[in-house]
């Protein structure tokens, strides 16, 4: 045992003995190449030895060096960033960032139908008044031909009994006349006392059927009333049917597909009012009290960072609310935010409804003093 492990000991080369030949910091040993190993760890081995080498002061150094020179210069991208998004601003002039929003439309129907066409579909551009889908109305068609038959017929009765009502007036005068006749002979002592109540008999009876023909008359033209009312309420009813748009705008949505059934007030689109385009943004009160309604404001869109869109200042709510995770502040202190929204021009968006996206996002640039001037990059050219 005691020559064994002498032998295994004295396998291994002596520190300080140059004549072995020692595998080098970082050198791969491959299972074929002659290293003065002992045999046993040789066997022992089943994959190429790696000698890790341990970097120097200067490469540490040097990687150090590198690390901080990626990080700086990424600092100053950003910075370079944010001062491009967030030029220097003068005094009287406040800013904060939202979101570009245009008023959503609901497309609904008034009654219960099923969808009998779609003239619209999502991105579509239409104008007010454009016919974007229409509702089966054969039923209501169907009603509207018996009202306006029962109008027909209810006009028939009103000349029928406006007929009746010249004879029945013609029988009354008859009566009159023999009733005066007889009154007059009756006074002679030429015809008797009973002759003179029989023409008074018929006198009467000639007045109440001249008024029974006159309500009939009254009755029929009530009854052509409620006919042409049915009429009118079935076109109102075929009119509703036909959805159109409420402004000029995009179809943002198709919320329902041709032949489905929907209940009265059910989504058929959605689409943007592109007339009132706004962006609201949360300022600090210090900067929420001194702004204005109808003061100047800007709106910087990210995507189009150059150019300055002209907007006013349309609300400022009446109480703080906390900041939307959404929005970034000038200062972390500033927890208790007032909402401003800017709204632009609607003249200015007339032609141009194809360029409008709701959620777009940006910057909102408001004067909070009268007196300050816009800097050159916030200017808007009267052209745009």
């Amino acid at each position: 045992m005691e020559q064994a492990s002498k032998t295994r000991h004295t396998a291994w080369p002596k520190a300080g003995d140059t004549r072995s030949e020692q595998p080098q910091i970082g050198e791969v040993i491959p299972p074929d190449a002659e290293v003065n190993l002992p045999a046993a760890v040789k066997h022992m081995l089943p994959v190429p030895v790696a000698v890790i080498r341990r970097l120097s002061s200067r490469q540490r150094w040097l990687r150090i060096i590198l690390v901080l020179a990626v990080l700086v210069s990424g600092g100053g991208g950003a910075f370079y960033w944010w001062q491009a998004m967030h030029p220097q601003l003068p005094a009287g002039i406040a800013f904060g960032n939202g979101r570009l929003e245009a008023d959503e439309i609901n497309i609904d129907t008034k009654y219960a139908a099923r969808i009998g066409e779609m003239l619209a579909d999502e991105g579509d551009l239409v104008k007010a008044g454009q016919v974007v889908a229409r509702m089966d109305t054969r039923d209501l068609a169907a009603s509207l031909k018996k009202s306006e038959a029962q109008v027909s017929e209810a006009r028939r009765a009103i000349d029928e009994a406006n007929a009746n009502l010249v004879q029945q007036k013609a029988q009354l005068l008859l009566a009159q006349q023999e009733y005066d006749r007889t009154t007059y002979t009756v006074q002679r002592g030429v015809e008797t006392q009973e002759l003179l109540d029989q023409r008074k008999q018929q006198l009467d009876s000639a007045n109440a059927a001249v008024q029974a023909a006159e309500f009939r008359v009254t009755e029929a033209e009530h009854a052509l009333e409620a006919s042409t009312h049915d009429v009118e309420l079935y076109n109102v009813e075929i009119n509703d049917d036909t959805l159109v748009a409420p402004r000029d705008g995009r179809i943002q949505y198709r919320i329902a597909n041709i032949g489905e059934v929907l209940s009265a007030g059910g989504h058929v689109f959605a689409m943007l009012d592109t007339s009132d385009v706004y962006m609201d943004i949360y300022l600090p009160t210090e900067a929420a009290g001194k702004v204005r309604f109808g003061a100047d404001a800007r709106i910087a869109l990210d995507a189009y960072p150059n150019i300055a869109i002209p907007a006013k200042v349309a609300f400022i709510s009446e109480q703080a609310q906390f900041t939307p995770k959404t929005v970034e502040t000038q200062s972390e202190r500033d927890k208790l935010m007032f909402r401003i929204r800017v709204r632009i021009d609607p003249e200015r968006l007339h032609t141009r409804e194809d360029l409008v996206r709701s959620g777009l996002p940006g910057v909102a640039y408001v004067l909070t003093d009268p007196a300050a001037k816009w800097p050159a990059a916030l200017q808007g050219p009267a052209g745009q």
